[in-house]
Order: C-alpha cells, then structure tokens, then sequence
C-alpha cells in the first residue's frame, strides 16, 4: 500500500464549540504525525468534548487504495469487547440475577473442583477484573499444523473456528490454578468467554440477544455486530500486521472476550454513555474492584485511575491479528476519546494510547505546561522534583524519605517513578536519570525491573562493572528475562 495514502485526512461531525477549529488542528497534527511514525494503514478519531462531538478520518480502510475511513466504516475492537460483557454482567447484578462475589461452579453444570485455590473459588467478580487466575486462551496449548511463520495466524484462525463452546468447557476441567484468584492482575480471555457464557445460560439468550437488549439496542448503534452481515460487510475494513499484509478476522470464538467489530460513530455514542454514568449498570462497571484508584484500578472490565491531573480516567483497549483500538474517558470533563485502527503490531497499542494522551494534553494545557519537566507526571513526582531542584538528584533517596515523612498523600509508585527516570534519559539527562533509577531500586528493592532500569542506565552511561552486577540481580529476582540475558553476553561476551 503506497504511504502516499496514509496521509488522507477527511473531518467529519458536529463542531459547535468556540474551539472547534483548535481540537481540529490539534487532532490533524496528532493523527498526522502518528500514521508516520510506522506500518500505519487507518485511522479513525472521535471525541465528545462537553455534549459535543468530533470525528475524524485518516489513511485507507484497505478495501483498495482509495477507500478512506468513513463514520459508518467497520473495525474489529478486540478486548474492548470485554467492556460490554462487564456491562452485561453489572445489569446481572442490578436484577439481582447474580452476585459478583458468587463462586462461579454455581452457573457451571458438572464438577469442576479445578476451579479452586486452597479452597479459594473463582468468583464472577474475578472472572470480570481479571484477577481469575485462568490461562489467557483455551485450549492452552492448541495443535497446530507446521506452516510458515505468516501463515501461522491464519492456521489458528482456522482452529478456532472450529472449537465449540463444548470443547472449551471439556478443556476447562484440565486448568490447574496455581494461584489464588484475586492475587494478582493478568489478561485472560478464558475468563471473558466463560463470563458470556454463564451470561447466556442465565438469561436464556445468546451474547448478540444480550447486548441487543441491553446495549446496542438502546444505545442505537447499528453498527456493531457479533457477525457482520453481507449487506453490511463492505464496510468492514481490512486488518493489517506491520509488514502490510492482510491478516484474518477474529476467529468465532473468541466471543465475550473479543469477537465485536464496530464503526467510529457507534463507539462515540457508548463512550457519550460511559462518560454521563447516568445508568447504574454503567456506573457499576466503573466502581473499582481490584487495585488502588490513585494508581491503577480495575472495575468491570474497565480500568481507571486517577490522571496526573487529578481527573478520573476510565479506559480500554483492544487489538486483533489486524486492528488495535482505544477508549479513554474523563467523566467530570465531560471529555472522551476513541481510536479505531486497522493495523496492528508490536508498538500500535502503546502509539495509539499516546495519540489520545497527546490530544487530551494539547486540548487542556498550553505549550509553556507541556514543556515542564514534571509535566504529565503526579503530583508526587512533582514534589520530588522540586525538591530535587533544590537540594540535588544525588540526594533523591532523603528528599523522598523526608516528603513521605512530612505529607500523608505523598507516594512513590514503581511505574512512576521508572518513567520518570526513562523520561529524563530522553532527554539526555543521564546523571539525574541515573540518581531517580538508583531510587527506585531503594524503594522496591524485590522488583527486577528496577535493577533493569538501572543496568541500562549504568550500561549507556560506559559503566560496564555497574551494568553487570545490576543485569545480574535482575536474572537473580527474574530467571527468565530475556533482556538482561542478552545484554550479559553483549557485555561479558558469554
């Protein structure tokens, strides 16, 4: 596909606001500098900003090489998918249908003593905030037939098609737990499809009844489906991976986990109805159910957090073999954000979640804020800065200790910290870079990814002695990480 087309933008969409000419320069910059920055192919873009809303289109939806992205054109949104299944679950509970703290052998036939740790069972909340402990996918391990590697995805589209919910359900009672659920987070389309699986027998309704009844329906929003039918399937964009090939739809079963492909003007009006919680069900998968609000925290499928400026953000993601998407919303602003596109690779997740951040900051805040060097960063990390601006970075282990002293809300997280630290290495500020990752590993000393940080730092710095040691703690706390194996034998040449 010739670049040449990536560059396309067309504007679309209701812009009444006094700056609607500002949001619209920004997003073209944006949007531009994103489809350059890699493999792009599409791109569509829509905002609600105070009741108002926004669209934009960029690239090919790659039915050919002329077709741009319009309102009505169709994309795979992956595990944003999981979001409506959450909603689903919440109006389970607003019937009274189902408790999220039921164990969920009780919606299960058979016996399924498996589904267990030390007597601790999966419960529906579990299943919902991803904390269930099941694997990512059913069956595991699948066999596959021996083809090349960029037919591999094709071939496993194949397989899953075929596999019956009565596969998955016989696979299910092979799953030994090795934690305990709710311990910790991690990403499981196992447990999304046996949500929407229990869903349906509760209800007596297939997943597409569901969502009709409770969420498309009512939202109004015709285009999105389980299935895309034919007279609908020239909408449908084409997926591709980073090398520009087109790569096979969402296999059938994914399900509740990932199966729904939408248009840019339907997921404007769920994001208008995530952002106005005016629905219990709504609000409901909002409410945190695992994790801390101030840092990370999940609800019903839905994460939130608070952002660095204070405002609760409510988000998800997506991606397929061909597509990627994201949502983004800031319920007191009245502000949302939604990315559909359909390219997928190793850096679209992160790239398209710094496309909404890089909006969402050139909208509300002037190029002078932008361009501070605690900008983006908590209220912690800015006080520390401050703090370090006075009294020197090598002093950055006191200058926390004695903050955390004199202020209760003061709070370092991991996370945060590490990105300060990467955020000053960008900038070449290898010294003061060097002194917060040396924090860091003062303030989560069982954490390997602090002494990675770290190592690097060492390493870009010529202190190979220092790179050395740190790499090895890391391989210590982490046998299998794979980037300080191979920056051990860059620097001993085993």
């Amino acid at each position: 596909m010739k670049k040449v087309w990536l560059l396309i933008a067309l504007f679309t969409g209701v812009k009444q606001l006094a700056n609607a000419q500002n949001i619209d320069t920004i997003v073209k910059h944006a949007a531009l500098s994103f489809m350059s920055g890699g493999p792009r192919v599409g791109l569509s873009v829509g905002i609600i900003k105070k009741g108002e809303i926004y669209r934009y289109h960029f690239g090919s939806s790659g039915t050919n090489q002329n077709s741009a992205p319009t309102d009505q054109t169709i994309y795979e949104i992956g595990s944003l998918t999981k979001t409506f299944s959450g909603r689903l679950l919440a109006q389970a509970v607003i019937e009274n249908r189902v408790s999220l703290t039921d164990d969920i052998r009780k919606y299960l036939k058979g016996d399924y003593q498996n589904l267990e740790y030390h007597h601790k069972p999966i419960t529906l909340k579990n299943l919902a905030n991803w904390t269930s402990c099941l694997p990512d996918n059913l069956p595991e391990k699948p066999t596959l037939k021996a083809v090349p590697p960029d037919s591999q995805l094709f071939e496993a589209r194949r397989f899953h098609d075929g596999y019956t919910r009565q596969q998955f359900f016989n696979d299910l009672h092979s799953i030994k737990l090795t934690a305990e659920p709710g311990s910790h987070l991690a990403h499981s389309n196992t447990a999304a499809q046996l949500m929407g699986f229990i869903l349906e027998d509760i209800y007596g309704m297939s997943y597409e009844e569901l969502l009709r009844r409770y969420v498309t329906g009512p939202l109004k929003m015709p285009g999105t489906f389980v299935t895309v039918p034919a007279s609908k399937r020239a909408l449908l964009s084409r997926g591709y991976n980073a090398k520009g090939m087109i790569m096979p739809e969402i296999p059938k079963d994914a399900g509740s986990a990932g199966v729904l492909k939408s248009s840019i003007a339907d997921m404007v009006r769920y994001l208008g109805d995530q952002l106005s919680e005016t629905n219990k069900a709504v609000k409901l998968t909002h409410q945190p159910t695992w994790g801390s609000p101030e840092t990370l925290a999940i609800g019903l499928n839905w994460f939130t957090k608070t952002n660095f400026d204070g405002q609760r953000e409510i988000s998800g993601s997506g991606g397929t073999f061909g597509y990627s998407c994201y949502m983004a919303g800031y319920p007191a602003k009245g502000f949302g954000i939604v990315i559909l596109t359909n390219e997928n690779d190793n850096q679209a997740s992160d790239a398209i979640n710094d496309l909404a951040k890089t909006i969402y900051n050139e909208i509300y805040f002037t190029a002078a804020q932008r361009a501070e060097l605690g900008f983006g960063f908590s209220r912690s990390i800015n006080l520390l800065l401050k703090a370090l601006n006075q009294n020197g970075f090598e002093n950055a282990v006191k200058a926390a200790a004695d903050l955390k002293h004199s202020d209760a809300s003061f709070k370092l997280v991991e996370d945060d910290v590490n990105l300060f630290g990467y955020h000053l290495l960008n900038k070449g500020e290898k010294a003061k870079a060097l002194e917060i990752f040396k924090l860091n590993v003062s303030l989560y000393p069982n954490s390997y990814n602090t002494y990675d940080s770290l190592a690097e730092t060492y390493e870009s710095l010529g202190d190979k002695v220092s790179a050395i040691q740190n790499y090895q703690r890391v391989l210590e706390l982490n046998p299998d990480s794979h980037n300080a194996t191979e920056h051990l034998k860059k620097l001993t040449g085993k």
